[in-house]
């Protein structure tokens, strides 16, 4: 089972609590997080994209580094890890996004992805002028579908001519090329969205919530292979989850009482607002299971445990039918790295084969 990290681009991670660990992005905190990400075997690291936060007294989200920025200075700064920057498709056009891409495969040498976000909270491109409007929640993967077959045409020939509802592209040129396939992420969770994610992406982030409820995972990467069958592709399942650990179950799960404790109900229910303005969105997209979603500082799954428990668990996950891999996130990010690297990623049966290469390294 491949392991990513999902880096903290944003203030407080992906806790909103007031209790929870404060802390302010920053370039060197994203590459001390991406160092330990690779001196402890992690396949890749991914950044996302916000543009405008979800407010309230812990001030969710509202203070973020930009994605493409970050992960060209994080290429220079390693030498194995994969690395994967986020575009919102609303805010550059598929041409430049193209050639940015193909700079930062350069600086990596081949190390470097895309995931793409279609664009769910209409704040975000209100602020600057650019949402089109309540029918891109209908249109936004027929919009991205022609963003990535831009970019596609642009990385294999270095042209595209691609005359479509969205994009006209005459004799458009990117050069150089890159030197390795640039691979592209989705977080598709609606049916509409795997569809997408089958159709055009190698990977696609699923969703599922709760405590330690692992079980909830299969149906979801079910749904990503059936629509991988309609598809005649193989678009790879990423689980993306977060760890809370401590020496015994009883003292991690006070860790996880605590920022409950803290839950900023006001950022959440900005949050809220914004994800209800999709009237017609599907009960398992992601502005759906938000509506949906418990009064807890997050509603992503939760490994919560002792390192013993913790391990036991990605073990069980990695026996999922269909599931790739896992993109973690943690209460505290640097101590949370470093509390896997050495506590829990040694006792996994399903991370045996890297130990090796660490200790040679």
């Amino acid at each position: 089972m491949d392991i990513g990290i999902f880096l903290p681009i944003g203030n407080n991670g992906w806790l909103i609590s007031s209790t929870s660990p404060q802390f302010m992005p920053s370039f060197d905190l994203n590459r001390a997080v991406t160092e330990k990400a690779e001196r402890f075997g992690f396949e890749f690291a991914l950044s996302m994209i916000k543009l405008r936060g979800f407010g309230g007294p812990s001030q969710y989200w509202d203070h973020n580094l930009e994605s493409f920025t970050l992960m060209a200075g994080l290429a220079a700064v390693t030498t194995r890890i994969k690395l994967f920057a986020s575009v919102a498709v609303l805010t550059i056009p598929p041409a430049i996004l193209a050639r940015m891409a193909s700079t930062i495969d350069s600086i990596s040498h081949g190390r470097f992805g895309v995931n793409i976000v279609s664009g769910w909270q209409k704040a975000e491109y209100e602020q600057m002028h650019i949402w089109p409007g309540e029918a891109h929640f209908a249109r936004r993967y027929e919009y991205c579908s022609e963003y990535v077959q831009v970019m596609q045409d642009l990385w294999t020939s270095g042209r595209s001519d691609l005359k479509g509802d969205f994009f006209q592209m005459t004799d458009c040129r990117v050069s150089p090329t890159p030197m390795a396939k640039i691979d592209i992420i989705a977080a598709g969770q609606s049916n509409r969205g795997m569809r997408f994610a089958a159709e055009y992406c190698d990977y696609n982030f699923i969703s599922a919530g709760g405590i330690n409820e692992i079980n909830q995972v299969a149906p979801h990467t079910a749904r990503l292979a059936e629509a991988n069958k309609a598809a005649g592709r193989d678009c790879k399942a990423m689980l993306l989850m977060m760890i809370i650990a401590d020496e015994t179950d009883a003292a991690a799960m006070a860790k996880w009482h605590h920022y409950v404790e803290g839950t900023d109900l006001e950022a959440l229910a900005w949050r809220d607002g914004q994800a209800g303005a999709d009237v017609k969105a599907e009960a398992h997209s992601t502005v759906g299971r938000m509506v949906r979603a418990d009064r807890v500082p997050t509603n992503m799954l939760r490994l919560i445990g002792s390192y013993e428990t913790v391990a036991r668990q990605l073990d069980e996950l990695s026996l999922t039918p269909g599931l790739a891999g896992v993109m973690l996130t943690f209460d505290d990010f640097l101590i949370g790295m470093e509390q896997f690297g050495t506590r829990i990623q040694p006792l996994m049966k399903c991370r045996q084969h890297i130990l090796p290469q660490l200790a040679a390294a």
